[in-house]
Protein backbone atom coordinates (compact mmCIF):
# COMPACT_ATOMS: atom_id res chain seq x y z
CA UNK A 1 0.00 0.00 0.00
CA UNK A 2 1.17 3.56 -0.47
CA UNK A 3 0.75 6.61 1.78
CA UNK A 4 -1.56 9.45 0.33
CA UNK A 5 -2.37 12.99 1.42
CA UNK A 6 -4.92 14.67 -1.18
CA UNK A 7 -6.37 18.28 -0.95
CA UNK A 8 -8.41 17.92 1.87
CA UNK A 9 -6.08 16.23 4.15
CA UNK A 10 -3.07 18.53 2.62
CA UNK A 11 -5.41 21.45 3.76
CA UNK A 12 -6.65 20.01 7.11
CA UNK A 13 -3.16 19.29 7.82
CA UNK A 14 -1.93 22.80 6.99
CA UNK A 15 -4.62 24.71 8.43
CA UNK A 16 -4.19 22.28 12.00
CA UNK A 17 -0.42 24.13 12.17
CA UNK A 18 -0.88 27.59 10.57
CA UNK A 19 0.60 27.98 7.52
CA UNK A 20 3.81 29.80 8.50
CA UNK A 21 4.75 27.41 10.67
CA UNK A 22 4.37 25.12 7.89
CA UNK A 23 7.02 27.20 6.01
CA UNK A 24 9.07 27.85 9.26
CA UNK A 25 9.36 24.11 9.65
CA UNK A 26 10.16 23.55 5.96
CA UNK A 27 12.71 25.83 5.99
CA UNK A 28 14.65 23.95 8.52
CA UNK A 29 14.25 20.98 6.25
CA UNK A 30 15.48 22.78 2.90
CA UNK A 31 18.57 24.08 4.99
CA UNK A 32 19.58 20.44 5.58
CA UNK A 33 19.27 19.47 2.25
CA UNK A 34 20.44 22.93 0.67
CA UNK A 35 23.72 21.86 2.76
CA UNK A 36 23.81 18.45 1.06
CA UNK A 37 23.14 19.63 -2.36
CA UNK A 38 25.92 17.69 -3.74
CA UNK A 39 24.80 14.15 -2.92
CA UNK A 40 21.36 14.90 -4.73
CA UNK A 41 20.83 13.98 -8.71
CA UNK A 42 21.00 17.51 -10.38
CA UNK A 43 19.53 17.78 -13.91
CA UNK A 44 17.60 20.66 -15.44
CA UNK A 45 13.34 19.88 -15.37
CA UNK A 46 11.97 17.54 -18.47
CA UNK A 47 9.94 20.20 -20.09
CA UNK A 48 6.54 20.10 -22.74
CA UNK A 49 5.97 23.66 -23.78
CA UNK A 50 2.75 24.28 -25.98
CA UNK A 51 1.24 27.38 -27.31
CA UNK A 52 -1.16 26.53 -24.03
CA UNK A 53 1.80 26.48 -21.35
CA UNK A 54 3.80 24.38 -20.23
CA UNK A 55 3.88 20.85 -18.24
CA UNK A 56 6.90 19.79 -16.95
CA UNK A 57 8.04 16.77 -14.86
CA UNK A 58 10.98 17.36 -11.98
CA UNK A 59 12.54 14.48 -11.01
CA UNK A 60 15.83 13.71 -8.62
CA UNK A 61 17.29 11.93 -5.66
CA UNK A 62 19.36 11.32 -3.30
CA UNK A 63 20.38 7.44 -3.92
CA UNK A 64 17.68 6.64 -0.90
CA UNK A 65 14.75 7.97 -2.19
CA UNK A 66 13.53 9.12 -5.22
CA UNK A 67 11.09 12.10 -6.13
CA UNK A 68 9.39 13.77 -8.97
CA UNK A 69 6.78 16.16 -9.38
CA UNK A 70 4.21 16.85 -12.37
CA UNK A 71 3.17 20.14 -12.72
CA UNK A 72 1.67 23.01 -15.02
CA UNK A 73 2.42 26.35 -15.95
CA UNK A 74 -0.38 27.85 -18.12
CA UNK A 75 -0.74 31.65 -17.90
CA UNK A 76 -4.39 32.03 -19.62
CA UNK A 77 -5.80 29.51 -17.29
CA UNK A 78 -7.84 31.79 -14.62
CA UNK A 79 -9.58 33.32 -17.42
CA UNK A 80 -10.37 30.11 -18.15
CA UNK A 81 -11.72 28.93 -14.47
CA UNK A 82 -8.54 27.37 -13.60
CA UNK A 83 -5.73 27.89 -11.75
CA UNK A 84 -1.82 29.00 -13.35
CA UNK A 85 -0.25 25.95 -11.70
CA UNK A 86 -1.07 22.62 -10.56
CA UNK A 87 1.05 19.56 -9.02
CA UNK A 88 1.11 16.20 -7.95
CA UNK A 89 4.22 14.45 -6.69
CA UNK A 90 5.64 10.71 -5.24
CA UNK A 91 8.44 10.00 -3.08
CA UNK A 92 9.51 6.55 -3.57
CA UNK A 93 12.40 4.34 -2.20
CA UNK A 94 15.29 3.32 -4.17
CA UNK A 95 15.89 0.11 -2.44
CA UNK A 96 12.71 -2.03 -4.26
CA UNK A 97 11.66 1.59 -6.57
CA UNK A 98 8.18 1.57 -4.83
CA UNK A 99 6.30 4.11 -3.97
CA UNK A 100 5.62 5.55 -0.05
CA UNK A 101 3.89 8.53 -0.74
CA UNK A 102 1.63 10.18 -3.27
CA UNK A 103 0.64 13.98 -2.67
CA UNK A 104 -1.11 16.60 -3.94
CA UNK A 105 1.75 19.80 -4.86
CA UNK A 106 -0.58 22.61 -5.56
CA UNK A 107 -0.77 23.63 -2.18
CA UNK A 108 2.70 21.78 -1.23
CA UNK A 109 4.53 23.35 -3.82
CA UNK A 110 3.26 27.22 -2.80
CA UNK A 111 4.46 26.27 0.79
CA UNK A 112 8.40 25.09 -0.74
CA UNK A 113 8.18 28.13 -2.71
CA UNK A 114 7.52 30.42 0.25
CA UNK A 115 9.84 28.32 2.44
CA UNK A 116 12.84 28.32 -0.03
CA UNK A 117 12.07 32.17 -0.14
CA UNK A 118 12.65 32.34 2.99
CA UNK A 119 15.84 30.68 3.69
CA UNK A 120 17.52 32.65 1.40
CA UNK A 121 16.59 36.10 2.48
CA UNK A 122 17.48 34.97 6.22
CA UNK A 123 20.83 34.58 4.33
CA UNK A 124 21.17 37.56 1.71
CA UNK A 125 18.77 39.82 3.05
CA UNK A 126 19.54 42.50 5.46
CA UNK A 127 18.86 41.36 9.24
CA UNK A 128 17.34 44.65 10.02
CA UNK A 129 14.65 44.57 6.74
CA UNK A 130 11.05 45.97 8.15
CA UNK A 131 9.13 46.44 4.34
CA UNK A 132 8.72 44.36 1.72
CA UNK A 133 7.16 45.27 -2.00
CA UNK A 134 4.99 43.15 -3.97
CA UNK A 135 4.71 42.95 -7.57
CA UNK A 136 2.23 40.50 -7.91
CA UNK A 137 -0.57 39.37 -5.93
CA UNK A 138 -1.65 35.64 -7.54
CA UNK A 139 -1.66 32.71 -5.97
CA UNK A 140 1.75 32.34 -4.27
CA UNK A 141 1.53 36.49 -2.92
CA UNK A 142 0.35 35.60 0.61
CA UNK A 143 3.03 32.58 1.22
CA UNK A 144 5.95 34.79 0.28
CA UNK A 145 4.87 37.35 2.52
CA UNK A 146 4.27 34.49 5.80
CA UNK A 147 7.75 33.01 4.40
CA UNK A 148 9.45 36.38 4.92
CA UNK A 149 7.21 37.50 7.93
CA UNK A 150 8.71 33.41 8.98
CA UNK A 151 12.29 34.32 8.01
CA UNK A 152 12.60 38.24 8.71
CA UNK A 153 10.07 39.10 10.78
CA UNK A 154 8.45 41.69 8.20
CA UNK A 155 4.48 42.48 8.80
CA UNK A 156 4.50 46.16 6.80
CA UNK A 157 3.86 45.04 3.16
CA UNK A 158 3.11 47.13 -0.50
CA UNK A 159 1.23 45.13 -3.03
CA UNK A 160 1.13 46.55 -6.62
CA UNK A 161 -0.94 44.02 -9.00
CA UNK A 162 -2.67 45.10 -12.43
CA UNK A 163 -6.11 43.18 -11.46
CA UNK A 164 -7.97 45.29 -8.47
CA UNK A 165 -9.50 42.29 -7.32
CA UNK A 166 -6.32 40.16 -6.64
CA UNK A 167 -5.01 43.07 -4.55
CA UNK A 168 -8.28 43.41 -2.30
CA UNK A 169 -8.15 39.29 -1.72
CA UNK A 170 -4.42 39.72 -1.06
CA UNK A 171 -5.41 41.91 2.01
CA UNK A 172 -8.19 40.53 2.65
CA UNK A 173 -6.32 37.12 3.55
CA UNK A 174 -3.97 38.82 5.61
CA UNK A 175 -5.03 41.60 7.29
CA UNK A 176 -6.72 39.17 9.70
CA UNK A 177 -3.56 37.71 10.51
CA UNK A 178 -1.35 40.65 11.57
CA UNK A 179 -0.11 42.24 8.18
CA UNK A 180 0.18 46.42 7.73
CA UNK A 181 -0.47 46.39 3.91
CA UNK A 182 -0.98 49.44 1.58
CA UNK A 183 -2.12 48.62 -2.24
CA UNK A 184 0.32 50.76 -3.85
CA UNK A 185 -0.61 53.01 -7.13
CA UNK A 186 2.32 51.02 -9.23
CA UNK A 187 5.17 48.89 -9.17
CA UNK A 188 7.28 51.75 -8.37
CA UNK A 189 5.50 52.58 -5.46
CA UNK A 190 5.39 49.52 -3.80
CA UNK A 191 9.03 49.12 -4.35
CA UNK A 192 9.91 52.68 -3.29
CA UNK A 193 11.46 52.05 0.45
CA UNK A 194 11.37 48.33 0.41
CA UNK A 195 13.94 46.72 2.13
CA UNK A 196 12.72 43.12 -0.03
CA UNK A 197 11.12 43.18 -3.04
CA UNK A 198 9.17 40.22 -4.57
CA UNK A 199 7.75 39.84 -8.06
CA UNK A 200 5.98 36.95 -8.96
CA UNK A 201 3.58 37.69 -11.59
CA UNK A 202 2.10 34.80 -14.23
CA UNK A 203 1.91 36.43 -17.71
CA UNK A 204 4.86 33.83 -20.30
CA UNK A 205 6.60 37.08 -21.67
CA UNK A 206 10.06 38.79 -21.67
CA UNK A 207 8.91 41.33 -19.34
CA UNK A 208 9.96 43.87 -17.28
CA UNK A 209 8.09 44.24 -14.41
CA UNK A 210 10.67 45.98 -12.38
CA UNK A 211 12.92 48.51 -13.82
CA UNK A 212 16.33 49.55 -12.82
CA UNK A 213 15.42 52.69 -11.57
CA UNK A 214 13.31 51.33 -8.94
CA UNK A 215 16.12 48.85 -6.97
CA UNK A 216 17.66 50.92 -4.61
CA UNK A 217 21.23 50.17 -2.71
CA UNK A 218 20.94 46.96 -0.19
CA UNK A 219 17.68 45.59 -1.12
CA UNK A 220 17.16 41.60 -1.60
CA UNK A 221 15.36 40.60 -4.87
CA UNK A 222 12.87 37.69 -4.89
CA UNK A 223 12.72 36.90 -8.21
CA UNK A 224 10.68 33.88 -8.37
CA UNK A 225 8.16 34.72 -11.46
CA UNK A 226 10.29 33.95 -14.49
CA UNK A 227 10.42 30.15 -14.62
CA UNK A 228 10.30 29.39 -18.22
CA UNK A 229 11.97 30.26 -21.56
CA UNK A 230 10.99 33.21 -22.48
CA UNK A 231 9.64 34.61 -18.96
CA UNK A 232 11.50 36.94 -17.35
CA UNK A 233 10.21 39.91 -14.87
CA UNK A 234 13.69 41.88 -14.07
CA UNK A 235 15.69 44.97 -16.00
CA UNK A 236 18.82 42.88 -17.53
CA UNK A 237 20.24 46.41 -16.10
CA UNK A 238 19.32 45.57 -12.47
CA UNK A 239 21.43 41.77 -12.86
CA UNK A 240 24.94 43.88 -14.30
CA UNK A 241 24.81 45.50 -10.39
CA UNK A 242 23.75 42.88 -8.33
CA UNK A 243 25.31 39.87 -7.11
CA UNK A 244 23.19 36.89 -8.22
CA UNK A 245 21.80 33.61 -6.34
CA UNK A 246 20.39 30.50 -8.32
CA UNK A 247 19.52 26.92 -7.40
CA UNK A 248 20.82 25.08 -10.38
CA UNK A 249 22.87 26.95 -12.74
CA UNK A 250 22.14 24.86 -16.08
CA UNK A 251 18.05 25.30 -15.54
CA UNK A 252 18.09 28.86 -14.27
CA UNK A 253 20.20 29.93 -17.65
CA UNK A 254 17.56 28.38 -19.53
CA UNK A 255 14.16 29.44 -17.63
CA UNK A 256 15.40 32.26 -14.99
CA UNK A 257 16.28 36.24 -15.33
CA UNK A 258 19.82 35.39 -16.68
CA UNK A 259 18.56 33.91 -19.85
CA UNK A 260 18.78 37.37 -20.06
CA UNK A 261 22.63 37.31 -20.12
CA UNK A 262 25.79 35.37 -21.53
CA UNK A 263 27.06 32.29 -20.27
CA UNK A 264 29.99 34.22 -18.87
CA UNK A 265 27.58 35.82 -16.48
CA UNK A 266 28.49 35.37 -13.13
CA UNK A 267 26.25 33.30 -10.40
CA UNK A 268 26.39 31.73 -6.99
CA UNK A 269 24.29 28.35 -6.37
CA UNK A 270 22.79 29.00 -3.11
CA UNK A 271 23.86 26.05 -1.46
CA UNK A 272 27.54 27.51 -1.71
CA UNK A 273 26.67 29.94 0.85
CA UNK A 274 25.45 27.63 3.13
CA UNK A 275 28.24 25.16 3.21
CA UNK A 276 30.74 28.22 3.36
CA UNK A 277 31.57 27.41 -0.11
CA UNK A 278 30.54 31.33 -1.00
CA UNK A 279 29.76 33.92 -0.02
CA UNK A 280 26.21 35.74 0.86
CA UNK A 281 25.99 39.45 1.30
CA UNK A 282 29.33 41.09 2.32
CA UNK A 283 27.94 44.87 2.10
CA UNK A 284 24.89 46.50 4.31
CA UNK A 285 24.81 48.60 0.24
CA UNK A 286 24.99 45.29 -1.84
CA UNK A 287 22.09 44.30 -4.20
CA UNK A 288 21.11 40.63 -3.97
CA UNK A 289 19.01 38.50 -6.10
CA UNK A 290 17.54 35.31 -6.32
CA UNK A 291 17.00 34.45 -9.27
CA UNK A 292 14.20 31.25 -8.43
CA UNK A 293 13.23 28.76 -10.85
CA UNK A 294 12.27 25.98 -8.04
CA UNK A 295 14.49 23.16 -8.52
CA UNK A 296 13.67 19.19 -7.69
CA UNK A 297 15.44 19.41 -4.63
CA UNK A 298 12.81 21.87 -3.08
CA UNK A 299 10.07 19.21 -4.23
CA UNK A 300 12.52 16.13 -2.68
CA UNK A 301 12.59 18.72 0.87
CA UNK A 302 8.85 19.47 0.82
CA UNK A 303 7.80 15.65 0.49
CA UNK A 304 10.26 14.59 2.76
CA UNK A 305 8.78 17.36 5.74
CA UNK A 306 5.27 15.94 4.37
CA UNK A 307 5.95 12.35 4.89
CA UNK A 308 7.51 12.97 7.92
CA UNK A 309 4.92 15.00 9.92
CA UNK A 310 1.76 12.93 8.69
CA UNK A 311 3.26 10.09 9.06
CA UNK A 312 0.66 7.79 11.45
CA UNK A 313 -1.48 10.41 11.27
CA UNK A 314 -5.51 11.40 10.27
CA UNK A 315 -4.35 13.30 7.62
CA UNK A 316 -3.14 9.96 5.31
CA UNK A 317 -4.70 7.31 3.56
CA UNK A 318 -3.49 4.10 2.48
CA UNK A 319 -4.31 3.80 -1.23
CA UNK A 320 -3.61 0.44 -3.31
CA UNK A 321 -1.51 2.22 -6.08
CA UNK A 322 0.91 -0.62 -6.77
CA UNK A 323 -0.09 -4.42 -8.14
CA UNK A 324 1.42 -6.76 -4.82
CA UNK A 325 0.46 -10.57 -5.87
CA UNK A 326 1.16 -13.09 -3.71
CA UNK A 327 3.86 -14.81 -5.77
CA UNK A 328 5.93 -11.73 -7.13
CA UNK A 329 6.55 -13.39 -10.01
CA UNK A 330 2.84 -14.40 -11.04
CA UNK A 331 1.20 -11.33 -11.78
CA UNK A 332 -1.23 -12.66 -13.92
CA UNK A 333 -2.49 -14.84 -11.37
CA UNK A 334 -4.28 -11.79 -9.90
CA UNK A 335 -6.05 -11.37 -12.88
CA UNK A 336 -6.36 -14.83 -14.75
CA UNK A 337 -8.49 -16.83 -12.62
CA UNK A 338 -11.65 -14.22 -14.05
CA UNK A 339 -9.95 -14.55 -17.34
CA UNK A 340 -13.25 -16.05 -19.76
CA UNK A 341 -12.59 -19.04 -21.41
CA UNK A 342 -12.78 -18.80 -25.39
Amino acid sequence: MTRFVGVRDMVRWVSSRAPQAVIAGMVDYLDEDFRRWEQFERAPRVASHTPYGVIELMPTSDFEKYAFKYVNGHPSNPTLGFQTVTAFGLLSDVRNGYPILLAEMTLLTALRTAATSALVARQLARPDSTVMGMIGSGSQAEFQALGMRAALGINTLRVWDTDPLAMQKFVRNLEPLGFDIRIASSAADATAGADVVTTCTADKALATVLRDDMVQPGMHINAIGGDCPGKTELDPAILDRSTVFVEHTAQTRIEGEIQQKPESFPVTEFWQVLTGDAPGRVAADQITVFDSVGFAIEDFTALRYLSDQVLGTEYEVQIDLVAEPDDPKDLFGMVGVLAPIV
